[in-house]
């Protein structure tokens, strides 16, 4: 009888969780094309167009490629005898360095919209400048466009790519002696163990660090050298110590002494071993849990803290010297380290649009089996979290990033009150919004006026649910994506 009502359950969960993403791609569809939005038909096949428009998305700012949808947003669908064909030539083309340089790991999902099948793929920003056939594209509110022979532009998106992304920032005096060689063979290793066959197996060190992007040309000063992000996986940890002296992970247990600690790992070395000492501090100190899933046993606690644990390495601002932290307590686990945000408040995990803040290095966790598909590492963590406590996890998005992982039930009084006071910054947040749109305002003076810098997160989190919800309304409701569009509040 209960695996009866589990089942129904589950086919439950399954039939709204398609609900929803049929919602969502609507939604999109029903906004057009546009910077980080593009519809390819591809009912039969591939066209080239969506090798280069993946390229542009990873050379911009990402975006959502849909396929099975025409230009002016009609839904014809895939082929059905033909969606796996395309799936399957997708993934290994943009795995491809041939095809893609550097390649870059997506996902492509399946999506039933009015009966037909549309291909989603979630395109993240990369940290890198990436080619296509040898040709390097950007994008624009027009679609892509191949800037290869532009000598400024592609200087421009270098320097851009580094400015942004700290990991990239060269460091040309560091040689490879300054690694450590045991740490690199021992990250080939687990990579063969992972994909056998795998490029590295056929490569030295420095190529093998240099198809991993971790040695780079600095098109500013045109200086070459191994990045901040070679350096922090590999480094020794003098040569850590000399380039970032305030780096460090803080692992405290603080159940007994709460004034101090009852046990302490002060952590300064590579990122690598990091995770090893950290994972067993995590074991020295919280229990596993007994869990069968599929007919096999699997440690709750290593699954959840894992996810924990690789967020917290390689989501990190490193040129902060906020110091990471890893405290064990006796009703939670919590962690706090800088960040660059990309949005504001508790992240919604059936709601959220992942975004790499490492690429290089979160590409190296994921080759050594560290780390998942980007975003796939937070629905493994509130799934377990449910059932090792009961109790969901918090991950709270902020210019210090948090994640409370619940032990017992005291902390749902504290998610409560979290969650009462974000609803109350919302809703005054858009009373704010509503009241200075009595009179037309472009997007950049909303977003400026409540403070939001990331523009992306303002569209996606803000703009368009209150557009939705008619709260705010276009001045031009015909071209949503005019360089000229304001809003609205009702009047």
């Amino acid at each position: 009888m209960k695996n009866n009502i589990d089942d129904i359950l589950h086919k439950k969960h399954l039939r709204e969780n398609s609900n929803m993403r049929e919602s969502e791609i609507k939604t999109i569809v029903s906004k057009g094309e546009g910077l980080r939005v593009e519809f390819k038909e591809c009912k039969t096949k591939l066209s080239k167009e969506v090798y280069e428009t993946v390229s542009a998305f990873l050379n911009r700012f990402g975006g959502e490629l849909l396929m099975g949808v025409k230009d002016n947003g009609d839904i014809v669908g895939v082929d059905e005898n033909c969606v796996e064909k395309i799936k399957k030539e997708f993934i290994t083309a943009v795995n491809n360095p041939q095809k893609i340089s550097p390649s870059f790991y997506l996902s492509a999902e399946e999506v039933k919209v009015k009966s037909k099948t549309v291909i989603y793929v979630y395109v993240p920003e990369s940290s890198q400048v990436h080619r296509c056939n040898g040709r390097i594209f950007d994008r624009n509110e027009d679609g892509d466009f191949d800037i290869t022979d532009n000598t400024d532009l592609v200087t421009n998106l270098y320097i851009r790519k580094q400015a942004t992304y700290s990991e990239n920032r060269i460091y040309p005096f560091i040689k490879i002696k300054d690694l450590k060689a045991s740490l690199i063979q021992r990250v080939r290793k687990l990579a063969i163990a992972q994909k056998p066959g795998h490029l590295w197996s056929e490569l030295d060190d420095f190529e093998m660090l240099k198809s991993a992007q971790l040695y780079l040309k600095d098109y500013q000063s045109g200086k070459k050298g191994f990045t901040l992000a070679a350096v922090l996986l590999f480094g020794k940890d003098e040569v850590i110590s000399s380039i970032l002296p305030h780096f460090r992970t803080d692992a405290i247990v603080r159940k007994e002494n709460l004034d101090r600690y009852d046990d302490r790992d002060d952590i300064r070395t590579n990122l690598i071993e990091s995770y090893d000492r950290l994972m067993a501090f995590t074991e020295k100190h919280l229990p596993d849990k007994f869990y069968i899933e599929n007919k096999q046993r699997i440690n709750l606690r290593d699954h959840i803290f894992r996810e924990v644990i690789t967020n917290i390495l390689i989501h990190r601002e490193y040129t902060n010297a906020f110091p990471a932290k890893f405290v064990i307590e006796k009703d939670k686990v919590y962690t706090e380290n800088s960040n660059k945000p990309h949005g504001h408040g508790l992240i919604d995990p059936s709601h959220f649009s992942p975004f790499p803040k490492n690429p290089v290095i979160a590409k190296i966790f994921k080759e050594i089996g560290r780390a998942d598909e980007l975003g796939s590492g937070i629905r493994t963590l509130f799934k377990y979290s449910k059932v090792y406590s009961g109790m969901l996890p918090q991950l709270i998005e902020e210019d210090i990033f948090k994640i409370v992982v619940p032990l017992t039930a005291q902390v749902t009084v504290q998610a409560t009150v979290q969650a009462t006071m974000q609803a109350t910054m919302q809703a005054d947040r858009i009373k704010q919004i509503l009241y200075f749109c009595k009179e037309s305002r472009t997007r950049e003076e909303i977003q400026n006026h409540i403070g939001i810098q990331n523009r992306d997160y303002f569209r996606k989190e803000i703009l368009n649910p209150l557009i939705i919800k008619k709260f705010i309304f276009l001045t031009i409701p015909d071209k949503p994506n005019s360089p000229k569009q304001k809003y609205y509040s009702a009047r």
